[in-house]
């Protein structure tokens, strides 16, 4: 019997912010997974190992959580002002798709440093010591971000004493600037409010109608009082994933949430839209012990914000969610803002399950609409291996 042998593509494998993903140029790709389609998807999903009815991902790269199960894939850009244009695939994990419907904040600050070490950036924007300033095409949502990368010596720095709640140890500083981050998504106008209101009443069968603040920024999410869902906003990952009944009804929230927001028609859509929209629940500032045992004092935040991601609740605080934060918590009115104490401010500290996280906005009125210019928040990142990925050469 005649056996398919491996294909090996070069790709590395990076952490950034709270996330791990498998990254690639576009070019080292194979020619079938180099334009969108089933053969790129297919590819992506046997890198990373799904669909994977035990959910652990063990025959492939991916970590089993919403959080280690993504990919990345770099190319030159050929767009004015920009150097690099990145597209993220979040890829299911015990489901046969891949979900290229939003974008990953937190891998967008491993985007610059893999740009510059692997060739992606003109040598003349990378200083011998200082900060390259990277311009990053974000493909998913056509969004412009700044990564701002600490160069020594003519090469990325990755270590530095910079810490980042939710990520073990310490590395070099990368701060993000997220441009115009009101998300255009598909169905919703470009609208920032895509139904015009900053809170909403949402009707949910079989839970209730629901205060709500639906905002297109960083990423589509929904927001929601702590309090009027039976929470605190001070709960760790497993008082949420432990329940499989909690876990549906945030899930049929976040179905009929969606269908509001105009990001699909129906409910029954919302299971191969897993990426977007987010949900999260606020409240206002509490006490509580972070997962790693830190204690989170009430008077160390502004608010307290819980946030889910493919269905189970994040161990920190995704990237873009974070820019849905700060951009709702500057625009007086929203669920977040209230959260906060109301009023005027131009950047929050927010509490989450591994601890705190600063996020800066700045916003203008223009015609009476609120128009946010940019978002503002730093991570890190870091290359954790780098050679070739295997795959079987049938697999794609």
């Amino acid at each position: 019997m005649a056996h398919v042998a491996q294909v090996k593509i070069p790709a590395t494998y990076m952490r950034g912010g709270t996330s791990k993903g498998v990254f690639f140029r576009l070019q080292d790709l194979p020619a079938s997974a180099q334009v969108p389609g089933k053969a790129r998807d297919a590819l992506l999903m046997r890198v990373i190992g799904s669909p994977d009815p035990y959910g652990k991902q063990i025959d492939g790269m991916g970590g089993a959580t919403s959080s280690t199960s993504k990919t990345v894939i770099l190319s030159k850009s050929a767009r004015p002002d920009h150097d690099v244009d990145y597209l993220f695939g979040q890829v299911s994990i015990d489901s046969a798709f891949v979900d290229w419907s939003g974008n990953c904040g937190n891998l967008s600050a491993a985007v610059g440093p893999f740009a510059i070490s692997n060739g992606l950036i003109d040598p003349s924007r990378v200083p011998k010591n200082g900060v390259a300033i990277v311009r990053i095409w974000q493909a998913n949502i056509s969004k412009t971000i700044i990564a701002h990368v600490p160069i020594t010596e003519g090469a990325v720095q990755e270590t530095g004493d910079f810490e980042l709640d939710g990520v073990t140890f310490p590395a070099a500083e990368v701060q993000l600037e997220f441009m115009d981050p009101a998300a255009e998504e598909e169905g919703a106008g470009g609208a920032m409010f895509p139904t015009g209101n900053l809170v909403d009443d949402l009707e949910v069968p079989g839970v209730g109608t629901l205060k709500a603040t639906m905002i297109n920024a960083g990423i589509p999410t929904i927001f929601l009082n702590a309090e009027q869902i039976g929470r605190t906003g001070t709960e760790l990952q497993d008082a949420i994933n432990g329940d499989p009944k909690t876990l549906a009804t945030f899930e049929t929230i976040r179905a009929h949430g969606a269908v509001r927001m105009g990001l699909i028609k129906h409910v029954d859509e919302a299971a191969k839209r897993q990426h977007t929209p987010k949900v999260a629940f606020v409240a206002k500032p509490a006490d509580y012990v972070a997962s790693s045992g830190k204690a989170v004092a009430a008077s160390d935040v502004n608010l307290l914000v819980r946030a889910l991601s493919m269905g189970k609740l994040h161990h920190a605080m995704m990237g873009t969610a974070a820019v849905a934060i700060g951009t709702a918590a500057i625009l007086p009115g929203t669920l977040v803002n209230l959260a906060a104490g109301g009023g005027a401010r131009d950047a929050v500290r927010f509490g989450h399950p591994s601890g705190t996280l600063r996020v800066g906005a700045q916003a203008t009125q223009e015609g009476g609409e609120w128009v946010v210019k940019k978002a503002i928040m730093s991570r890190s990142a870091r290359v954790l291996m780098e050679g070739w990925v295997r795959v079987p050469g049938d697999a794609f």
